[in-house]
């Protein structure tokens, strides 16, 4: 392996580990200078392995805006996945609607016509590409009777995805004091967007969209940029400032980004860009373990034996900045949430191995079990709850 392992490995809730990199693998020795941006809430991360490559007050709620839609979206793609809704189901224009959301409540509209029925696929566009905040209410009053009940709809998807902080009080994102998410789990949800509904992803990627007598053009400004962009959502209100949730693919690589509280479109727009290039720029994929290679071993409760092995995937690769100090070691660490119980199957995901890198650059690479471990008896499984008690999974 390409790692030098300076302690031995101490199971329990987080394992500590201190490393260095080889310089024969880096081959430069100068440390790269901190990143920085203008935005108040950022995030870099690669959707591939979840390394987090840039954060800045990444766990922070805010409000997100526009950006809030990205859930509403998810809900309705879930709903076109299950076949619960079809393209071509309509959805009525109420007055409420109409008025909170339409051309006129002073905000980014699609001009659904009151008391007529759009198409969905109309207002999935009317939402992705215009933004439109009627579209969002009447697909909430559609699915779910209003806004508030729809809404509690979106706070409940994010908690089975695994965003544990977002909450949400409308479908549209105009200001209220609980719609509030962070930018770790926007970029979450963007992953999640990504992966979970391939068919569906396109429509972040489309530059204009005529409805009516209306064109209207994609606000992300990027996509129309040749970098590999392809979504998802910018927004804007005085509470949140300009903000974008981004992502994009260039030679394999999908990177996904998050900024929020810049003062302007053209900040906004610059500092989007220059954080997606300088993430592609400047980090490189290494091998630190091989395929089978064992990373670490974490205590187990109530099994037939006491340790289990935790290996990558096909090994274990992380990014990291290409240019990288060898004199100061990087500091990594195995993370689980809880002593792990019995049984557990071979290729269970159980852990995460998270390597800090230079400045605020975070890899994090899942860690499975490296072999099957039955349920201990009634005997196995009272000495290790003594063990537990006595030495508070300290081993």
């Amino acid at each position: 392996m390409l790692l030098n392992v300076y302690s031995r490995v101490v199971p329990g809730l987080v394992l500590f580990l201190f490393v260095t990199l080889s310089s024969a693998v880096v081959g430069i020795t100068a440390s790269r200078a901190a990143y920085e941006t203008k935005a108040k809430f950022a995030i870099l991360m690669d959707a591939d392995t979840g390394a987090v490559l840039f954060q800045k007050n990444a766990d922070t709620l805010m409000a997100p805006a526009s950006m809030s839609k990205l859930m509403t979206i998810a809900v309705i793609f879930k709903a076109l996945k299950d076949g619960q809704i079809s393209p071509e189901d309509d959805f009525y224009v109420s007055e409420n609607a109409w008025r909170k959301g339409g051309g006129v409540s002073g905000t980014s509209s699609m001009f659904a016509p009151l008391n007529k029925r759009v198409k969905l696929s109309d207002l999935i566009q009317g939402i992705i590409v215009q933004s439109g905040n009627d579209a969002a209410i009447v697909l909430a009053e559609g699915m779910a009777g209003s806004e508030e009940a729809f809404a509690r709809m979106m706070t409940d998807y994010a908690r089975r995805i695994g965003l544990t902080k977002s909450t949400f009080a409308n479908s549209t994102g105009l200001p209220h004091p609980d719609q509030l998410m962070t930018a770790r789990e926007l970029a979450k949800l963007a992953v999640h967007l990504k992966t979970e509904y391939p068919d569906y992803y396109r429509y972040f990627v489309q530059k204009k969209y005529n409805y009516k007598k209306y064109k209207f053009y994609n606000r992300n400004p990027l996509i129309h940029l040749p970098i590999g962009i392809d979504g998802l959502k910018t927004g804007f209100t005085k509470d949140s400032g300009y903000g974008m949730t981004g992502s994009g693919e260039h030679q394999g690589r999908r990177l996904v980004f998050v900024v929020n509280g810049l003062t302007s479109k053209k900040e906004r727009k610059l500092e989007s860009r220059r954080l997606y290039e300088w993430g592609l720029r400047g980090f490189k994929s290494f091998r630190i373990y091989k395929p089978d290679e064992e990373v670490a071993s974490a205590l187990v409760w109530g099994g037939e034996s006491l340790y289990l092995p935790l290996v990558g995937n096909n090994g274990v690769r992380v990014l990291l900045p290409r240019v990288i100090s060898d004199k100061k070691p990087l500091k990594a660490s195995v993370v689980y949430d809880k002593p792990l119980k019995a049984p557990i199957r071979k290729g269970d995901q159980v852990a995460v191995l998270r390597v800090q890198g230079t400045g605020s650059s975070v890899s994090e690479v899942p860690l499975y079990a490296g072999e099957d471990i039955q349920r201990g008896g009634f005997l196995r499984r009272g000495w290790t709850s003594l063990v537990h008690l006595a030495l508070g999974w300290i081993l």
